[in-house]
């Protein structure tokens, strides 16, 4: 036997469609709509996801039991988008939640290209689970929105989230106030405690200011032992209020460090129609500086 005819006889077989199909880690489909509206899946086959949980020979039927799955929303999302595709012939590209039995939705990203088809359209395509990269992504952005030690947003967050609730308070009239905290003395807790017990109490004041708060508040560390909070729908005397408060349910709890208690100056001002958000923050911090001026543990405002 030559080297050129034992090369020959040594290649492996090619793998048949099935078997390539099978070890995609992904679903190939064809997906068909017709003009009545009607759907299916007329072909549907891969690896990767779990397709034990898709009743394959349903959706050749009809597709709308799986639509139907989808969560929050990702049905209209998706509705739209293939609606979007039919019309301009477009590539369809989106992505959506799909429940799992005893499992955390699992999220599935879906490309595919469309052509006229009889009575209808046609897509041909791939659908893929993408939930770990999905997780990652989320897992990054809460890197760039939070504060590492407490949890709460960070400044770059915070200043999203001012732009948002100011737009908003421009217009529909609506107020919108923000309060200025500073802990009192914190440089002397944290040489005479320890930044350990200086980290505690940081965190546990961020835990105590979100418990007096609305879901729809934001809470915010912009460094050191300074916070800021957003209040929309809040005027001045009732972010006032609020404020002392806060102020008074820290300095009443037990943090740890002896009878020393810890105490907070705290600014309050409220947003005015149109203008600069610098403007509000240095309201809102010569509010703060007055409170330390008059001997801490106390809340000054600016209107």
């Amino acid at each position: 036997m030559s080297v050129n005819e034992a090369s020959v006889t040594s290649k492996p077989a090619a793998p048949s469609t099935e078997e390539l199909i099978s070890s995609i880690p992904g679903v190939i489909f064809q997906f068909y709509r017709t003009h009545a509206g009607h759907m299916h899946f007329p072909y549907l086959e891969g690896g990767g996801m779990a397709l034990a949980y898709i009743d394959k020979h349903q959706l050749a039927e009809d597709a709308q039991p799986l639509l139907e799955q989808l969560t929050g929303s990702d049905y209209p999302k998706i509705m739209s988008a293939i609606e979007r595709s039919a019309r301009w012939m477009l590539p369809l590209t989106t992505r959506f939640r799909l429940p799992f039995p005893e499992e955390n939705p699992r999220w599935i990203a879906v490309s595919a290209n469309p052509e006229p088809f009889t009575n209808g359209v046609r897509w041909s395509g791939i659908m893929m689970d993408i939930t770990d990269q999905v997780l990652e992504e989320q897992r990054l952005r809460r890197l760039c929105d939070t504060d590492p030690l407490t949890g709460l947003a960070n400044r770059r967050k915070l200043m999203l989230q001012l732009t948002h609730l100011s737009s908003l308070s421009t217009r529909h009239g609506s107020p919108l106030s923000v309060m200025m905290i500073d802990i009192d003395h914190f440089k002397q807790l944290n040489d005479a405690w320890g930044h350990l017990q200086g980290d505690k109490v940081l965190k546990q004041l961020a835990t105590l200011t979100c418990s007096l708060l609305r879901c729809e508040d934001v809470v915010a560390r912009l460094g050191g032992e300074e916070f800021m909070v957003l209040l929309p729908l809040t005027s001045l005397q009732q972010c006032h209020a609020l404020a002392d408060r806060l102020r008074k349910t820290i300095a009443e709890h037990d943090f740890g460090i002896g009878q020393n208690s810890v105490t907070l100056s705290i600014g309050v001002a409220e947003y005015r129609c149109g203008e600069p958000l610098t403007s509000l923050m240095e309201r809102a911090d010569q509010a703060l500086y007055r409170a330390k001026e008059v001997g801490r543990d106390c809340v000054r405002l600016l209107p």
